[in-house]
């Protein structure tokens, strides 16, 4: 039995059905049998409010983490860019803890710094002034107050100008800058970190340090594109391995 599962960067929506199907099988054949399951950010591709639980889409989802709770398997979440309204509704329907960023995880013995990895991209000045903007207690409360259709309709374009406005970003200026990484480890006495929000998985050895970078997931792509998508484990000893969809090892 893994000590934990982490993922992250699925952006799940109803018009990607493979993706939603992998993740499913996901928890039904793996998450469920692992002691602990973290959830590092934009596993939905927005997220509106808890009122939007009533949605189809969003409570089959829910359900199903819920499934894996409901197995003896602790679930935590920490929130991304794009579900960071995420709050204590969804958390009661889905059976998770959620955490702020970023937590430090004792697993197995280690000590792991655990994080989105969005608040670390600091040459995107662009991105971060807004990211301080809507991660406003003031700001989330006016918006929240706003019927759902309005939200979704600002939400919908959002992500249309942030489509547009990536388009004309290097991935240097969109990728974590190595002093904001090197302070997470200081500040927190770790030398193992996990995020996502890159797209870019790998794994960085700096020093003494490790870093894990979560892939996205992405099925519904057409040939030659290839799915995308896995996750990291860490077992009962510590050892820490990333695995692609199938769950085999990529190292």
């Amino acid at each position: 039995m893994p000590a934990a599962l982490f993922i992250s960067d699925l952006h799940l929506q109803s018009s990607h059905p493979r993706t939603s199907a992998a993740f499913l099988s996901f928890l039904e054949h793996h998450a469920q049998y692992a002691q602990a399951l973290y959830l590092l950010g934009d596993l939905f591709e927005y997220w509106a409010g808890d009122d939007d639980l009533e949605d189809p889409f969003n409570a089959r989802m829910t359900a199903a983490i819920r499934a894996v709770s409901d197995a003896g398997v602790h679930v935590y979440w920490i929130a991304g860019n794009r579900d960071f309204l995420v709050g204590s509704g969804f958390a009661a329907a889905a059976g998770a803890t959620l955490l702020s960023e970023p937590h430090v995880a004792t697993l197995a013995g280690r000590r792991v710094v655990l994080l989105h990895g969005d608040a670390e991209c600091t040459k995107d000045v662009q991105y971060m002034e807004f990211r301080a903007m809507v991660r406003q207690p003031a700001w989330q409360k006016q918006f929240l107050s706003m019927p759902l259709a309005q939200r979704k309709a600002i939400i919908d374009g959002l992500r249309q100008s942030s489509r547009e406005h990536n388009g004309e970003k290097s991935m240097d200026i969109m990728d974590v800058t190595p002093d904001a990484v090197a302070q997470v480890f200081a500040e927190h006495a770790s030398t193992v970190m996990i995020h996502g929000h890159t797209h870019r998985p790998a794994l960085h050895q700096v020093g003494h340090t490790l870093r894990y970078v979560l892939p996205d997931w992405e099925c519904d792509v057409t040939p030659p594109q290839q799915p995308r998508g896995g996750w990291i484990a860490i077992d009962t000893r510590g050892n820490i391995t990333r695995h692609d969809l199938n769950g085999d090892f990529i190292d």
